[in-house]
Formats: C-alpha cells, structure tokens, sequence
C-alpha cells in the first residue's frame, strides 16, 4: 500500500535512542511491501536541546526556542505533518503558535487513544517527573473523561531515573528497575502501564513482562502518524 505522499517532520534527539526506536516502529507498521510504499520522513534529531524537566524544576535552561525553532525548520524542509518523540516536551508545545499545532501528531493524544481502547477502566500513569507534576496526560485526559493512576512522588522519583539510565544506554539495568516499579504498582492495582516518556518503552520490552500489559507513547505515535500518512487527501 503505497503513503499518500505527505511528508513527516519528526523532532527527535529527546532522546537519540527513542528517536530511533520511532523510526523502526514507523518502518515495522507501515502497510508497505516495497520501499516506495513507505512514506516519506524528515528526522531532525535535535540531542542539544535542553533537559525539559530540568527547566520544569527551575534548573536549566528554557527548551521552548530550540523545540520551536526544530519544528519550523522541519516545515521549512517540506514536512507536510509533524511529530516530537519525547512527550515532556508537549508541555511546551501545547503553547505554541496554531500554524504548529495545526501541523502537529500529538503524541499524548495518541497515547490516550490507545489507552481507552486497551483499558477503559484506567492505566497506571508513569513519566518523567516533569511529565507527571506538570498535569500534562491528566489534563488530556479529562477532556475525555478518561482516569489515570498515579504512583506516589517516590515512585514517580524512580520512575524518572529509569528514563535517565535509558539515556545512558543501560537498558537492562533500566528494565531491571522499571520491573521492580511495575511489580510493586501491580500488586496495588494490576492495570496496563503507559509507558509515557519515550524512553519507557525501550525498558519496558526488556523486562520480559507482558506486551499487552504496556501502552508504549511511541507505539502509540508511530500508529498515529501513519494512520495519517496513510489516509486518502482531498486534492483540491
């Protein structure tokens, strides 16, 4: 099945590991059986621009002008749509101008759509600390009505320090402490997990639990851009 020749911009280097993991579920999912059926894809893999969280906690530098000007220069190369693998910096992004939006593939909204469709009744919720405290996937969510679970702010501590050991390339070591915080999340409540910062979901398919038991954010946006990609344009 060939794409309908829109161009994706995808912001990347947030981090480079998750970028890429973006890209090969884009290639695996696609409906394609040759190389000219893939759509066609600009990847921007910015790795410079500064810590989201950190500036969240008032302890870096502002990421707003770097994520603002990656998203220009990918429409200014001809992206037709936009996407960003990391999902704090949408806290950022939510402000931006509508001509961006408008482009955009919103990698929280995407997520949510699979949740409801996975697990209706809620999802334990697990992110950055800066994704979690700044209300990002709860405020998404409640527009639909739909709940996520929480862990306590000790948990969500460790939480994060799993997506940093992900970005430091110590993937069993992150899964083997990812699992730990999942087994002590399912013995409270055993709902799917959202794996809703980008690097999550690289940890999690190393903890040898079960897939189904994970709603992965960059599954979801992989799914969601192609749903685009793929569907017919009315040319006017």
């Amino acid at each position: 099945m060939k794409s309908n020749g829109l161009v994706l911009g995808v912001l990347g280097g947030m981090g480079p590991a998750a970028s890429a993991e973006f890209m090969r579920l884009l290639a695996e999912k696609a409906p394609a059986e040759r190389d000219q059926e893939h759509p066609r894809v600009i990847l921007y893999s910015d790795s410079l621009i500064p810590n989201r969280t950190a500036f969240l906690e008032g302890k870096g530098e502002d990421p707003s002008p770097y994520l603002l000007k990656g998203l220009r220069s990918l429409l200014d190369w001809g992206a037709d749509l936009l996407c960003v693998t990391c999902n704090t910096a949408h806290v950022f992004i939510d402000s931006f101008p509508l001509e961006l939006n408008a482009h955009l593939i919103h990698i929280v909204e995407e997520t949510i759509y699979q949740c409801r469709q996975r697990s209706p009744k809620g999802a334990w919720l697990t992110a950055t600390v800066g994704t979690v405290n700044s209300g990002l996937y709860q405020v998404h969510a409640s527009r639909s009505g739909y709940e996520f679970k929480v862990p306590s702010p000790g948990m969500c501590k460790e939480i994060h320090e799993v997506t940093e050991v992900v970005k430091a390339g110590k993937i069993a070591e992150a899964a083997r402490t990812y699992r730990d915080i999942i087994e002590r999340l399912w013995a409270i409540e055993r709902l799917p997990i959202v794996a809703a910062c980008t690097e999550l979901p690289i940890a999690y398919d190393a903890t040898g639990l079960p897939a189904e038991m994970c709603v992965s954010s960059l599954d979801a946006l992989a799914e969601g851009c192609l749903r685009e990609l793929y569907k017919p344009v009315i040319k006017r």
